[in-house]
């Protein structure tokens, strides 16, 4: 069961419906987006309804959710959600392009990917300080030095950044530099990681788990909402099969079905899920056809020479037929590429 709160509801009508529930014997989660805030109720449900809670002032419905994941579900939310990561919107009726270096190496490098995104069309800068890899001898990342990096070449090039924590020890620390926490492939359910990034206070990126179902998915977008957070992005970047062509499968029926299953904005990564530069252009394609609100990719100025994953970097004519995809293709679906933001928060 949920409780949703009416845009005008006060901190004392949110304090007022979790105490009754309290009283009641139950839990109640508040999870605050950018449109409403929804509290999430657990407990005996019969108990809940003979606290009248429809009457209280400040909430606008009492839903009964069928579905485990009951924050992230269309069922109490039909209006699909706008998630905004810096002042970027990502969600319906527009495209995102989030672009940059899988990982940072050096502020030169750094920059120079940004502008080459840029000058694609990306509006948020995508760029891994921490890299969590199969082979611990692969590199790993430059840690805070990395995040200090991405800070300046947002100051720069006025860009967000989307950057992935690892460990929940790390949240902090992250956050305080990123516009937008990623969660990553081989963490989506690494729950106490997800629950420490619901409390950060920052619009989360959440990536397939590399054999997660799609219900598995959103149940890990559960726990981030649950604790407070339902500025979330779910991103489909390919799943382990049995097909050794390609890096990984790209499910794209996975956007519609999700969008279909939850209000969270959908996004596609057409570079891990390929794994090779020339699958990145005709995968962006099949995500904008398919309806995908946004693509997060690659970029590297020598790719020939990257610290990871260089094979599946765009350089030089692949940005420029990626700038006519990304601005040619989306008013076909009736959405149009975002555009940057006016100012970006400090």
């Amino acid at each position: 069961m949920v409780v949703v709160m009416a845009p005008g509801a006060t901190e004392a009508d949110i304090e007022r419906v979790v105490s009754l529930v309290e009283t009641a014997g139950g839990d109640a989660f508040v999870s605050r987006g950018v449109e409403r805030t929804i509290i999430g109720l657990v407990g005996d449900v019969q108990q809940f309804g003979s606290l009248n809670l429809r009457s209280l002032n400040g909430v606008s419905d009492v839903i009964r959710i069928s579905a485990p994941y009951k924050l992230v579900s269309r069922e109490n939310h039909p209006e699909r959600s706008i998630v905004r990561v810096g002042g970027v919107p990502v969600g319906p009726g527009t495209m995102t392009l989030i672009a940059g270096p899988c990982a940072v190496e050096t502020p030169e490098q750094t920059l120079a990917a940004a502008e080459m995104a840029r000058a694609a069309g990306a509006t948020l800068l995508r760029g891994g300080a921490f890299k969590p890899r199969t082979s611990p001898y692969a590199f790993q990342g430059l840690g805070e030095t990395g995040l200090k990096i991405l800070a300046d070449v947002r100051e720069e090039t006025g860009m967000p950044i989307v950057t992935e924590v690892v460990d929940a020890a790390d949240v902090e620390l992250v956050a305080s530099y990123a516009d937008m926490l990623q969660i990553g492939t081989r963490n989506a359910q690494n729950f106490a990681l997800l629950q420490a990034a619901g409390e950060a206070g920052k619009p989360v990126l959440l990536k397939r788990g590399m054999s997660g179902t799609i219900e598995e998915w959103l149940m890990a977008a559960e726990y981030i909402a649950q604790r407070g957070n339902l500025d979330i992005v779910l991103c489909e970047r390919g799943i382990r099969t049995f097909e050794k062509a390609t890096r990984n499968t790209l499910d794209i029926s996975a956007v519609p079905v999700a969008q279909r299953m939850s209000h969270l904005p959908v996004i596609v990564d057409p570079s891990h899920s390929g794994g090779h530069r020339d699958l990145v252009l005709p995968l962006t394609r099949a995500a904008i056809a398919v309806g995908a609100d946004g693509v997060i990719i690659d970029v590297h100025p020598h790719p020939e020479t990257a610290l990871c994953d260089g094979p599946q970097a765009l350089v030089d004519g692949d940005l420029r037929e990626l700038a006519k995809v990304v601005r040619t293709l989306p008013p076909l679906v009736d959405r149009v590429l975002t555009a940057a933001p006016e100012a970006v928060p400090a």
